[in-house]
């Protein structure tokens, strides 16, 4: 008879380990549409480039030369016609998926991030590191958050990344409150105490058995970070404290209300970065549906 070698089945990787708390909310019809939402607008804004027709900040001048073009809709060749100073609308759209793109992903990695480490540090250690953070999270609960991006962008210089670091100095609140009261409740499980009286290091603990587990939270509040980074910086945009450098949904608003498009009943102009912001602000929320499923299955029933 064949001898058999009796072999330990293989053990994940470390970086396996760590990310086995990711999973994407594929079981929820909402979440896949934001998803899908956000891989359209992910490709519009790496083909950005390829898709606009021209340059969103190029003045186009009328067949005499002497005044910007100001066309409607399927004039000339442009599909959702030009702002009153001759840049064509629709290749705006796709430029300012970029930045709502950038703001949206960085704002939510630094939230969710910052959080994340607030809230395992305060839950697992407690006592005088728990109070010290928690204490920092109600000052950050105190501040209004608009009015601090507001007074952050007059005395920092006009840059979409003042909302990054707005949200990442106070929305980083609301996902340490919550992930910290999850980590009190996974420290004194069986597998955490197991591995504490095994000798494990409270980093190992940490990143094996407690991260894990809050991972799918961090999912949750990061996909919500997404929409109200993007709607903070349509709104900072909108009220002049923007970047002028850069063209985003918030600087289209802002120009088509400075130049009474409204009043001129040129819907095309404010309607198309409108619906865009909407969709994707949707997005986000649709996929925090999607991640309330997987973190509370009861809601299902």
């Amino acid at each position: 008879m064949p001898d058999y070698v009796a072999t330990a089945p293989a053990r994940p990787g470390r970086f396996r380990r760590f990310f086995s708390g990711i999973r994407l909310p594929l079981n929820d019809p909402f979440a896949i549409a934001g998803l899908v939402i956000y891989a359209i607008f992910l490709l519009t804004a790496i083909f950005a480039s390829q898709i606009a027709p021209y340059d969103p900040s190029e003045i186009i001048y009328s067949e005499s030369y002497d005044l910007a073009a100001d066309l409607r809709p399927g004039e000339e060749g442009h599909i959702l016609g030009t702002t009153s100073l001759g840049r064509d609308i629709f290749s705006q759209i796709i430029y300012g998926t970029r930045s709502a793109l950038l703001v949206g992903s960085t704002a939510a990695v630094m939230v969710a991030l910052i959080g994340t480490i607030v809230g395992v540090t305060a839950g697992y250690f407690g006592g005088w590191v728990e109070t010290v953070l928690m204490r920092l999270a109600d000052i950050a609960f105190g501040i209004p958050f608009l009015p601090f991006v507001i007074v952050l962008a007059a005395f920092l210089e006009p840059s979409i990344w003042n909302v990054v670091i707005a949200m990442a100095l106070v929305l980083w609140r609301d996902t340490a409150r919550v992930i910290r009261s999850q980590v009190l409740t996974l420290r004194n499980r069986g597998y955490v105490e197991a591995a504490r009286i095994s000798g494990s290091s409270d980093f190992r603990i940490i990143l094996r058995h407690v991260a894990p587990n809050v991972l799918p939270m961090s999912f949750l509040y990061g996909s919500i970070a997404i929409g109200w980074a993007i709607l903070t910086e349509a709104s900072i945009s909108f009220l002049g404290f923007g970047d002028p450098q850069s063209i985003s949904w918030g600087y289209m608003l802002q120009d088509a209300f400075a130049s009474q498009a409204l009043s001129r009943q040129a819907y095309y102009w404010f309607v198309p970065p409108g619906v865009a912001i909407i969709l994707v602000v949707s997005a986000g929320f649709f996929i925090s549906r999607g991640y309330e499923n997987i973190l509370f299955p009861k809601l299902n029933r």
